[in-house]
């Protein structure tokens, strides 16, 4: 008997990672309440704690890295719909 994996959103992470900092409920009482593991709690906090810097790396809140990405696949986006436009006019003569 298999369980199917869950995904969870990151909206879902990161609320249970900043619970799991308050420190108000223990790590059983916060496995519970959302109905995971600890050892992904404990996960979860770690990534928080290491990466929340990214977070104010730039004035926008993503990382350069992050913006520079975005640009990338912006240019990849405008290039694949300039060749869908030219193929869909060849199709059409």
């Amino acid at each position: 008997m298999s369980r199917k994996r869950r995904n969870h959103s990151p909206e879902f992470k990161s609320k249970v990672a900043l619970a799991a900092l308050k420190g108000d409920q223990t790590l059983s009482e916060l496995s519970q309440r959302y109905g995971i593991n600890s050892n992904l709690i404990v996960k979860w906090k770690k990534l928080l704690l290491t990466q929340s810097s990214e977070v104010f790396a730039s004035g926008k809140g993503l990382a350069p890295d992050r913006e520079a990405e975005i640009q990338s696949l912006q240019a990849k986006i405008g290039q694949l719909t300039m060749e869908n436009d030219f193929l869909s006019k060849a199709l059409d003569h």
